[in-house]
């Protein structure tokens, strides 16, 4: 599959697994309800888990926040594109799959090429979560992608290079002051954090 047949199942609202920096990811149009419906279905992904996002440029965040901060922008700023998911107050618009029980979204912008391409071609911010039924580990090998997941997708995007492995993207919370919250540590470490001048809370 090329990039141009990845782009258009993600135009029609398709399900298409892809490469990002740390595994393959099962995604679609993050603005499409029906979509992040049947992400989460295919996956047996529990509704209390809501479906992650990426974007592919700087200029898509404002299709996901509802408002940016300035601690917002600070994370933004030093650490973006790259393996830092945000948690921000997402639009009403966008389908609930994606929002937590206080209408909160993740979201980072990739550094992944291909994955970003997607996004910008598309002209769409995707649901990126591991291409993996839940419970079961993700993979950055094409050829260990499990075939129950990706005979009920309609595409599977793998060009060059591929995933990197590794630990996941770090997830946190903006709060205020310079102030941040970590839900998942990953490839971001704290020490990378507060050397920024963020204060960690608990």
């Amino acid at each position: 599959m090329n990039e141009q047949e990845a782009v258009n199942i993600i135009r029609i609202g398709g399900v298409l697994v892809y490469p990002t920096e740390t595994l393959f990811a099962i995604g679609a149009d993050a603005m499409d309800e029906r979509a992040a419906n049947r992400v989460a279905r295919i996956k047996g992904r529990p509704v209390s888990k809501p479906l992650p996002l990426i974007i592919g440029s700087i200029d898509q965040l404002d299709l996901v926040a509802e408002s940016v901060s300035p601690e917002l922008l600070k994370l933004t700023r030093l650490f973006w594109p790259g393996p830092l998911s945000i948690l921000v107050k997402a639009r009403e618009e966008l389908p609930s799959a994606v929002k937590d029980s206080r209408g909160y979204t993740s979201v980072r912008w990739t550094d992944h090429s291909h994955a970003a391409e997607l996004c910008l071609k598309a002209r769409t911010p995707l649901i990126a979560t591991s291409a993996n039924m839940s419970g079961k580990p993700g993979t950055g090998v094409a050829a260990e992608l499990d075939a129950e997941l990706t005979i009920m997708v309609e595409g599977v995007y793998t060009p060059d290079p591929g995933p990197k492995g590794g630990n996941p993207s770090t997830v946190v919370e903006p709060l205020t002051e310079n102030k941040i919250k970590i839900f998942r540590d990953g490839v971001v470490t704290r020490e990378q954090l507060t050397r920024a001048g963020f204060v960690i809370v608990d």
